[in-house]
């Protein structure tokens, strides 16, 4: 009985600290306070000069940014990895191994790493940095994390599927189509929210791909607005919004998963 007590206990207190700063955020953002922690009274003000796109031209562009960005970034790495994850499954057992290895070391690697890497490769091509780096940057360290969301679903699958479906006369690309992406699908999925997540949430790489053309993202724009002695306002209003709806999908998400294995 004591054991439960203290294993519960310590959920909910690390439960606490994981959602009590984006609570206080999302509190907070329903005040016109110009500084987080002070309360002046119940306000939409935030909002209204969130929407107000003149006011704030630079931050929703940052956020048009990121958003576009991490769509382009999330598709083509989902992708890329969907194939790579099927052109992996179907190795002999040690390429697999040897394969998955070099697979998980872009994820093991520091961000800082990456990104100085990918702006001396950049710099060394004599790529101009700018949109295109940043989505190539951000496609290059999303596709691992999509490649290990896919596997698990092809390893769950019945091997004999797609081989069935070819000596039923299907071509390898219906029997690709109409089998093993069915199947994969939730992994796929995954990943994209995944790869989604990761992209809007990078600093280190997109900072040293990002060059100096004037374009910003939100980590980045949040970046220069700490560096100046404080934080926008309106990143508050914005903050809840991105957690909420992220937070909407995921229960979306969720919920069909849930049908989908009770209709099995």
């Amino acid at each position: 009985m004591v054991k439960k007590i203290i294993m519960q206990t310590y959920l909910w207190v690390l439960l606490l600290m994981l959602y009590a700063p984006i609570a206080i955020i999302v509190i907070y953002s329903f005040t016109d306070a110009k500084v987080l922690g002070n309360w002046t009274g119940f306000s939409l003000d935030l909002y209204k000069s969130l929407l107000n796109t003149g006011a704030h031209h630079s931050l929703m562009n940052a956020f048009v940014n990121t958003v576009l960005i991490a769509l382009i970034a999330a598709t083509a790495s989902t992708l890329l990895g969907s194939i790579a994850a099927i052109g992996i499954y179907n190795l002999k057992a040690r390429s697999r191994k040897a394969v998955g290895f070099v697979n998980s070391i872009p994820i093991l690697n520091g961000d800082i790493i990456t990104g100085i890497s990918l702006f001396l490769l950049f710099v060394s091509l004599g790529i101009t940095q700018g949109f295109t780096t940043v989505v190539l940057a951000h496609i290059t360290f999303c596709t691992p994390y999509v490649v290990l969301s896919v596997l698990p679903r092809l390893k769950q699958m019945n091997p004999n599927l797609y081989e069935a479906a070819l000596d039923l006369g299907a071509t390898p690309m219906q029997a690709l189509r109409k089998v093993i992406l069915p199947e994969i699908r939730p992994g796929m999925l995954s990943g994209f929210l995944l790869a989604l997540t990761i992209s809007i949430d990078d600093f280190a790489v997109t900072v040293f791909t990002i060059g100096n053309q004037g374009l910003e993202t939100l980590s980045t724009y949040i970046y220069a607005d700490a560096r100046k002695g404080g934080l926008t306002p309106e990143l508050r209003p914005l903050s809840a919004v991105i957690f909420i709806v992220i937070l909407a999908l995921l229960i979306i998400i969720n919920r069909r998963a849930g049908k989908e294995k009770k209709g099995i």
